[in-house]
């Protein structure tokens, strides 16, 4: 309630309906590949700005959320972009990384607001370079090397006679940790294994048959969806324990409950998020709009550590507006919006994320994830949030943002 009052702050819910709207442009894959997620984080984003608006709007003025399909389609993805900035949009999310990375260069130039958080660029949290995006919340980058902490503290603080298995899908969002990794071992002394598995990740027996070889003692994985679910199967039959498997954040519940909840007891995941009802927005979501049959889309998502996902991040959204209006009136400009995105300081949406500081030189927010346990019926936190190996990562990010050119 605390949050909701933040963002209605200097408007009623009656003057909010009469004044220019605050748009967010949502050019999401509703219908191809990252249909395992796209449909929570938008349901999400629907939500967060109806009950925002029923609250009196930010500053007075209504959120609108407009939600456009490109299929995962680079080309597709430009064209909802360019459609919607014609149209007076100037503040976009694709929640697809080749996508992403398609506008990127035209939002960098057009100078608009990119919201680029859990996906596209890792460097793109410099925000030096890339003024006008803003990745806020960790990167793939920081979440393997906060992994590797985690593992380093599981074994006594001393990796140089480990070995750290990396089971990922063999394409860009899979590849991406690997140089993070690479680094981390020869500093720490451990081995590296790499298992990439070939798309869609359906195929993984040969994969964990070496893992049972070689007998690693942890397995980080960058995998989606149903390989999460192949392999926990491939984890049984080759004898390998489930309680050194760590999953990047992409594992939600229905992986949980298509893998068994009794089965997936012990396995780990790294988040950016809370998950869980119990979040208060969430809570007040459910009592407010779900428990009248009110809600944007179906209760069932709301019980998605995905739904979360998509109220950190428009969460965020909605305070840098907030602070746009509040520091520089309206209208909001992209570079209000970007002045205010810089201001945002220890802010983590009443407890449903880490909290975020964004600078003008970090676009990111401080890079903090936690580790998390199934233990047969929810997610219990091993962790507390934070971030580490910072100056590695960042010497990665900055080696690779200083090839950047918009062209």
């Amino acid at each position: 309630m605390a949050f909701a009052t933040a963002l209605a702050a200097g408007g009623t819910a009656a003057s909010a309906q009469d004044q220019e709207p605050i748009r967010f442009g949502l050019c999401f894959d509703l219908s191809r590949s990252y249909t395992f997620i796209s449909p929570q984080v938008a349901q999400a984003a629907q939500d967060l700005a109806m009950y925002t608006n029923d609250n009196g709007g930010i500053g007075g003025h209504p959120v609108e959320i407009i939600v456009r399909d490109h299929g995962n389609e680079p080309q597709r993805g430009v064209e909802c972009y360019e459609q919607l900035r014609r149209e007076g949009v100037f503040i976009f999310n694709f929640l697809s990384t080749p996508v992403t990375n398609a506008v990127l260069p035209r939002a960098m130039e057009d100078g608009n607001i990119l919201m680029q958080s859990f996906v596209g660029r890792g460097d793109a949290v410099d925000g030096e370079v890339f003024d006008w995006v803003f990745p806020v919340g960790p990167t793939y980058w920081q979440q393997a090397a906060n992994d590797v902490a985690f593992i380093r503290g599981q074994m006594g603080g001393d990796l140089s006679n480990a070995t750290i298995g990396f089971v990922y899908l063999d394409y860009p969002f899979g590849q991406e940790p690997i140089e993070i990794l690479r680094t981390l071992a020869e500093r720490e002394g451990f081995e590296l294994v790499l298992y990439p598995v070939p798309l869609p990740g359906s195929d993984q027996a040969s994969v964990w048959s070496n893992v049972r070889r070689d007998r690693p003692d942890y397995v980080i994985s960058w995998l989606l969806a149903g390989g999460h679910v192949v392999a926990a199967r491939e984890m049984r039959r080759n004898g390998f324990p489930i309680d050194r498997y760590l999953s990047v954040n992409w594992m939600n519940e229905v992986d949980i409950n298509n893998i068994g909840a009794e089965e997936a007891t012990g396995i780990l995941r790294g988040t950016n998020v809370a998950g869980g009802q119990e979040v208060p927005i969430v809570r007040t979501m459910l009592e407010t709009y779900y428990d009248n049959g009110e809600g944007s889309g179906p209760e069932s998502l709301v019980s998605d550590v995905y739904y979360n996902t998509g109220l950190a991040i428009y969460s965020v959204g909605f305070e840098a507006a907030r602070i746009a209006i509040a520091e520089n009136g309206w209208p909001i400009t992209p570079e209000t919006m970007q002045a205010a995105y810089e201001s945002i300081e220890n802010f983590d949406g009443n407890g449903l994320m880490a909290p975020v500081t964004v600078t003008a030189n970090d676009h990111g927010g401080g890079g903090r994830t936690r580790v998390e346990q199934w233990d047969g019926s929810s997610w219990v936190p091993l962790t507390d949030w934070s971030a580490d190996y910072l100056d590695v990562v960042w010497e990665v990010i900055r080696h690779s943002s200083a090839t950047f050119t918009v062209d």
